[in-house]
């Protein structure tokens, strides 16, 4: 244990390369500040998220956990996942929504203040993917509770997930 000990303390360890192509340029980086204030001018505060799942396979999940790490980092865009849809402006959802979620759904739609915006994140949330027309599934959000956007993706990328985002909270602000 101790030669573990202190090999690990007097032997450098190489650090892991940091991915290519995640440099921001200038364009971004406008569009970004834009996205901040867009955020403060609806919400008078940062957006706060709340992530259902809805029976999905959690590959979207996964995906939306990944904004949260230091790569995306969507905290520095005044956005945040909550762990109740009191304080949710915004409900992602994910899943074919199975008839064992709806109830669970709509009420959690119902708990939301106003404005309730409402994204299905993925193929599934959207039309019921690879589970349309399985007598468990509801075949998409949109046959539960309104839904004011959509992101395609099985699963979406954090990348796509966040661009949604950005376009849904445009199409909101117009």
């Amino acid at each position: 244990m101790l030669k573990e000990i202190f090999k690990n303390v007097f032997t450098k360890k190489k650090a892991i390369p940091f991915p290519e192509g995640f440099d921001v340029d200038p364009d971004q980086a406008v569009k970004v500040i834009d996205f901040q204030r867009k955020i403060d001018t609806i919400f008078h505060r940062s957006l706060r998220i709340r992530f259902v799942d809805a029976g999905s396979c959690n590959a979207c999940e996964w995906e939306g956990t990944a904004l949260m790490n230091p790569i995306y980092d969507i905290q520095r865009f005044g956005i945040d996942f909550v762990a109740s849809p009191r304080h949710a402006d915004l409900l992602l959802v994910s899943g074919p929504v199975t008839r064992q979620m709806e109830l669970a759904l709509r009420r959690t739609y119902a708990a939301m203040p106003e404005p309730k915006l409402v994204v299905a994140c993925g193929d599934c949330a959207m039309n019921g993917g690879i589970y349309q027309g399985n007598y468990a599934v509801t075949d998409g959000v949109g046959n539960v509770i309104p839904v004011d956007g959509h992101i395609p993706g099985c699963p979406p990328t954090p990348t796509a997930i966040l661009l949604g985002l950005s376009t849904i909270i445009d199409k909101f602000t117009k």
